[in-house]
């Protein structure tokens, strides 16, 4: 029921309507409820859904590409007589296909933290009930998880086409499941890191850049600096080196612990004892990586 009050004011009239607010009085879904649907919006986020057409056409298309290239690999390995195994190993896939991998994170990262930082929605988003380490947490969750979709899905291909091709079911069982763990702690590693150079800057064109210097130039350098050493003889320091480089360090991981083929030259890869350091740094990395972006946004928060 609404009232209305006219005074008058000269020539003019005020009116004061009474629309009937009252408090809401309904369930209150509380912080894990304000966490999940964070992490929902920005995991459909880095696929475009939900937001404008042109928004999708990039993460599809490179979600497409690492589909399409795995389902030709099938393809040949099926056709070829005899064949009992597939081409590329599944611990092998995203090494080969990091450039794809690189841009999806290059693009999708700062979509996912520029934009709140650039129109300062961050303290809306603490103010209640969500708190600094749910947006965080929120966020590095999301990104990890579309990365895993995005180098696990083609792994399933290679899976699938592999029964199809009626291939040994126990080593292709095994090798699967070596390949998911590797981009398991693939996509962990790179969400931290570019969500961290994202965050350092509410430009998104400076958040690409940042992104793609500290995956490319890294790898660039650290795999120049491996073949001048393999050339030169100095073997030792090879796998030393991959310790630089996020995508080395994935390398060395997986080549010591979970039977890959290492990419370093001359395939000298860490063996178990260096690829125990291998493992600590990437942890420490990830763990680095979730401190700064708490830090960052005590800083940008309430």
């Amino acid at each position: 029921m609404s009232t209305e009050t006219g005074v008058a004011t000269g020539s003019e009239t005020s009116r004061i309507h009474n629309i009937g607010y009252r408090a809401y009085d309904g369930p209150r879904l509380g912080r894990a409820y304000a966490r999940r649907s964070l992490y929902s919006q920005s995991l459909r986020g880095t696929f475009g859904l939900g937001r404008s057409a042109k928004s999708k056409v990039l993460p599809m298309l490179l979600f497409g590409v690492m589909c399409l290239v795995a389902a030709i690999i099938v393809a040949v390995a099926i056709n070829i007589p005899d064949s009992t195994k597939l081409p590329v190993k599944y611990t092998s896939y995203a090494v080969y296909l990091q450039a794809v991998i690189g841009l999806f994170l290059a693009s999708q990262a700062p979509q996912s933290v520029s934009r709140d930082l650039r129109f300062k929605s961050v303290p809306l988003y603490f103010s209640r009930p969500i708190e600094r380490g749910d947006y965080v947490a929120a966020k590095f969750a999301a990104m990890a998880s579309a990365l895993f979709v995005l180098t696990g899905v083609p792994l399933v291909i290679l899976y699938a086409g592999a029964l199809l091709g009626k291939f040994d079911f126990g080593d292709q069982t095994k090798w699967f499941a070596q390949g998911m763990v590797s981009v398991a702690l693939l996509s962990v590693l790179f969400a931290g890191l570019g969500l961290v150079m994202a965050a350092l800057t509410p430009r998104r064109g400076f958040g690409v850049a940042a992104v793609i210097a500290v995956l490319t130039i890294s790898y660039g350098a650290v795999s120049t600096v491996q073949g001048i050493a393999w050339s030169t003889g100095s073997t030792g320091a090879v796998p030393w080196l991959g310790l630089f480089s996020p995508i080395t360090l994935i390398d060395g991981v997986q080549t010591a612990f979970l039977g890959a083929t290492s990419a370093f030259p001359g395939g000298e890869g860490p063996g178990a004892g260096a690829g125990v350091v291998y493992l600590l740094v990437v942890l420490a990395l990830v763990a680095g990586s979730y401190a700064v972006l708490m830090r960052r946004y005590r800083r940008v928060g309430l």
